[in-house]
C-alpha cells in the first residue's frame, strides 16, 4: 500500500478550494491523450497511476465523490491529485449549479416529483 503522503508528493491539503463533494469533473481528451503520451517516453516523469485513473474515469462527467471511491482514497487525497489534473487543462471542474444550467435550468418540477417519490418509500 502506497501511503496518501507519497502520492501527492509531501501536499496535506489541496490548492483549489472549489472542488466539493458534488462538483462535476470531466476529462478534456486531446490534453490528457497527449500528457499520456508525454509520459510513456522513457526519461519522462509523466503522470502518477492514479491520475491516469482519475482521468480514465473522468470520460464520463463523474463527481468528486465518485471518483475518491472509485480509487479508494481519502477525499482530502484526491482533491489534491484533481486539482493537479484541472491545473494542468486536463479536467474540467463544473460546479453541479452550472451543469444544470448548461442542460437548459432546473427543473422543479423533476425535481419536486423526486422528492416525493422518495417520501412514499
Amino acid at each position: 500500500m502506497v501511503r496518501p503522503y507519497t502520492i501527492t508528493r509531501g501536499r496535506t491539503t489541496p490548492e483549489r478550494d472549489d472542488l466539493t463533494l458534488i462538483t462535476v469533473l470531466t476529462t478534456v481528451e486531446d490534453q490528457a491523450r497527449a500528457a499520456l503520451a508525454r509520459g510513456s517516453r522513457p526519461g519522462s516523469r509523466g503522470l502518477q497511476p492514479e491520475h491516469r485513473l482519475i482521468l480514465d474515469r473522468c470520460r464520463r462527467p463523474a463527481a468528486v465523490a465518485e471518483v475518491a471511491a472509485g480509487l479508494d482514497l481519502p477525499i482530502s487525497v484526491t482533491k489534491i491529485l484533481l486539482g493537479d489534473l484541472v491545473s494542468h487543462g486536463l479536467l474540467l471542474a463544473r460546479a453541479p449549479l452550472a451543469v444544470a444550467r448548461a442542460g437548459g435550468g432546473v427543473d422543479l418540477g423533476l425535481l419536486t416529483a423526486v422528492r416525493e417519490g422518495l417520501r412514499r418509500l
